[in-house]
């Protein structure tokens, strides 16, 4: 196997202390640009680096342990067991990647009316991407930009993000008003840009097709604590129809799957 390079991002002295010894530190201590947040750490090494393209590289936040219940180690391992992939994928929150359509449905339900930007971004990153008929399941969805890549994949995400990018920075439409204003999350508010570039990975494994992604289990790793999460069964059978459909393209499976998201809303009414 070629190369494996797997940084965890350090903003502070403690998290630099607190992280994985087995992932490489990667140094944004000055930290600049909050309002990226990973973006530039990553953007600057992609950048400032030679990217092979056929070695494996991934960033990591520092609360990758947190969210995902996985070491350095479990993460190694994973892409030594699956190194014939293109992208390795760590994604939490199995029931948040069932329930939507795709993720740009998941972040307007997190983020309210942040739609009509997620589609202009996705149609710049992606411009022949059919939006409304686009569908996800847990085989291509990323969250939380927790993935491990090979060089040649890196590339092309950064090239799409630097379109959206160029917007925001420029700061001069509509566009960049919408990606640079904040939105609700946690208990805080974060620029809807930050939510729109962790989904540029997952718009190039449901679009190109060019992409051989693997998933680490996500039944196995933490879900969220969205009252979904409480219908473990049903999100199992939700995402396997969306592979289905993806699969074979018969409507009956994507009917089926509005159908059931039906029963699920009517019990948490």
């Amino acid at each position: 196997m070629s190369g494996v390079r797997i940084f965890q991002i350090y903003y502070s002295e403690g998290t630099r202390a607190s992280g994985d010894k087995g992932f490489e530190g990667l140094d944004n201590l000055a930290n600049p640009r909050p309002d990226w947040r990973e973006y530039w750490p990553i953007r600057n090494f992609l950048l400032g680096n030679a990217i092979e393209d056929a070695a494996f590289y991934g960033f990591f936040s520092p609360k990758f342990a947190d969210k995902t219940g996985l070491d350095a180690a479990a993460v190694r391992n994973f892409v030594e067991q699956h190194g014939d992939a293109d992208v390795l994928l760590f994604s939490p929150f199995f029931d948040q990647m069932a329930y939507p359509r795709n993720i740009f449905d998941q972040g307007n339900w997190q983020h309210p009316g942040t739609m009509d930007t997620f589609k202009e971004c996705a149609r710049l990153a992606e411009p022949t991407v059919d939006f409304d008929s686009l569908v996800m399941d847990s085989s291509n969805t990323v969250f939380c930009n927790y993935f491990v890549a090979k060089g040649a994949f890196w590339r092309e995400w950064l090239e799409r993000c630097e379109r959206i990018f160029r917007i925001a920075e420029e700061g001069t439409s509509d566009l960049a008003r919408r990606l640079n204003e904040a939105t609700r999350h946690d208990e805080g508010g974060v620029p809807t840009k930050v939510f729109v570039i962790e989904r540029v990975a997952s718009l190039m494994l449901s679009v190109k097709g060019r992409w051989n992604a693997r998933a680490r289990n996500p039944l196995s790793l933490p879900w969220s604590t969205s009252p979904i999460a409480r219908f473990p069964m049903e999100m199992a059978v939700l995402d396997a129809l969306k592979v289905a459909y993806s699969a074979q393209g018969h409507p009956e499976y994507l009917a089926a799957f509005a159908q059931l998201r039906q029963a699920i809303d009517r019990q948490l009414r």
